[in-house]
């Protein structure tokens, strides 16, 4: 069995808004597409189109209608909409790591993110009945167990911009839902966010301590009223300069 390291140099991991993500599943598609094209198997796909199409997906969102609780000023408040993305949580006691019978699973010391060693991987599928959240999936095609790496081959990579050295889902997610960052820094973005937003452990009660986080919807009808028409209708400039300046005196002229 997998040892856990007592501690990590760094903890990696997301922070996900349940405020403001759309469901547009753009996270979901460029998981798949990075995660086939660069690091390890490929993510495979059964009778794609098919009556009965399958694959391995790293990164799933559900959707989920939720009815917020009674107020004094609302007694029936109308039902809201949640998006739920849902991947690895690179746990702190991740039990997919201790449990596996070959040491394929393991947490690295330096950012804590957990990996899979394929070619250890025998895909006996312990590591996903152990997962309390269903993040572990068995890819059919290579018979090896895969999970979120946290674009670990996109992350520390010199090759790209610094701008893209991040999971390809934060940074293809068109709404800012999804942030990365060191957990371990209090002073890093993620933490900043989660202790200003009220960031949630998923199923606390495993015991598991996830590092990654989820930041809660926010009731709509708490929100300011914003006009729409607001950023229209107000003059662009009382007292236009340069150009429009010159011409605005001029056709006052005529």
């Amino acid at each position: 069995m997998t040892q856990l390291p007592a501690n990590t140099e760094r903890k990696l991991g997301l922070v996900i808004d349940l405020d403001t993500c759309v469901g547009c599943h753009a996270c979901v598609i460029s998981c798949k597409g990075w995660n086939t094209e660069n690091y390890g198997a490929p993510l495979s796909d059964q009778d794609p189109y098919g009556s009965a199409p399958s694959g391995t997906f790293l990164n799933r969102v559900h959707s989920y209608e939720v009815q917020p609780l009674a107020t004094s000023s609302k007694v029936q408040p109308p039902a809201q909409l949640i998006h739920f993305p849902k991947s690895c949580l690179h746990c702190e006691d991740a039990p997919c790591v201790t449990v596996c019978p070959t040491g394929a699973s393991y947490k690295r010391v330096e950012d804590g993110i957990v990996l899979v060693n394929e070619s250890d991987c025998i895909g006996c599928g312990l590591c996903a009945w152990a997962c309390p959240y269903g993040a572990r999936e068995k890819d059919e095609a290579e018979g090896v167990m895969k999970k979120c790496t946290l674009c670990v081959d996109r992350i520390y990579n010199e090759n790209l911009e610094e701008v893209d050295r991040v999971p390809t889902c934060v940074r293809t997610c068109p709404s800012g839902a999804r942030h990365f960052g060191d957990f371990a820094d209090p002073d890093s973005h993620v933490s900043r966010l989660t202790a200003e937003r009220g960031g949630m452990d998923l199923m606390p009660e495993q015991g598991t301590r996830p590092v990654n986080k989820y930041l809660p919807p926010r009731p709509k009808d708490a929100l300011p009223e914003i006009d729409v028409l607001a950023p229209y209708l107000a003059p662009v400039d009382e007292t236009p300069g340069g150009f429009l300046g010159w011409l605005d005196k001029t056709l006052e002229k005529l």
